[in-house]
């Protein structure tokens, strides 16, 4: 298969690359800064999803899927995390891209039902405008993506470095946690579930949530 990933050199884009890559898809790194590239095994192609003058159309030429790892900390923008998205459920269906895959966040994830677990008082402020922007983006799937199938994939509480497992469970809207209350999983296991969502499509047009 061959995917465009856009986000391909941030910290949760590039495992997913390496996942794409360790089971033979083909990549293309759709990036703002192609010098940050230092794969030599995926086509890099130039793209910003803020500047209108970018095509989608041209940057996901060729490709069967797209996977979206878009955050806006680092520069401050996290309007653009909604809005990146509605432009991708606009676009990606005249680029005959029907498949779109994209990094969520575990913030809209309800820890009690109708209660989400950004509102909980001891959310970290440091990461509360980052969640509720990924509550707008997936808001915004569930409104507007009525031709693409989507899926948005939510990690656990805490995602951290470290290495493969290769298990992981699956949920839908409520946080998953383990017999001890907690909510982790690695960034190589969450890559290998986004992976493996990529293969099956087994939860197409939902939110699923991975988590130890």
């Amino acid at each position: 298969m061959k995917i465009a990933i856009i986000g391909a050199t941030g910290w949760i884009g590039s495992q997913i690359v390496e996942e794409a890559r360790h089971r033979g898809h083909e990549v293309i790194a759709l990036v703002r800064q192609p010098e940050k590239v230092t794969r030599d095994d995926v086509e890099v192609r130039q793209f910003d999803l803020l500047d209108n003058h970018h095509s989608v159309q041209q940057a996901v030429a060729d490709a069967d899927a797209v996977i979206a790892a878009v955050g806006g900390r680092a520069a401050g923008n996290h309007e653009m995390v909604a809005n990146s998205a509605k432009r991708l459920i606009d676009e990606l269906p005249a680029a005959n891209v029907k498949r779109l895959l994209w990094v969520g966040g575990a913030g809209s994830l309800e820890v009690s039902p109708g209660v989400e677990l950004v509102s909980l008082p001891d959310f970290p402020n440091a990461y509360k405008a980052e969640a509720l922007a990924q509550g707008d983006a997936l808001k915004v799937f569930r409104k507007h993506a009525h031709t693409l199938d989507w899926t948005f994939v939510s990690p656990a509480a805490e995602i951290f470095p470290g290495d493969k497992i290769g298990r992981y469970r699956v949920g839908a809207d409520t946080l998953l946690t383990d017999d001890h209350g907690d909510s982790k999983i690695s960034v190589a296991d969450y890559a290998i579930a986004m992976i493996d969502e990529l293969e099956s499509g087994a939860h197409r047009r939902q939110r699923i949530g991975v988590a130890y």
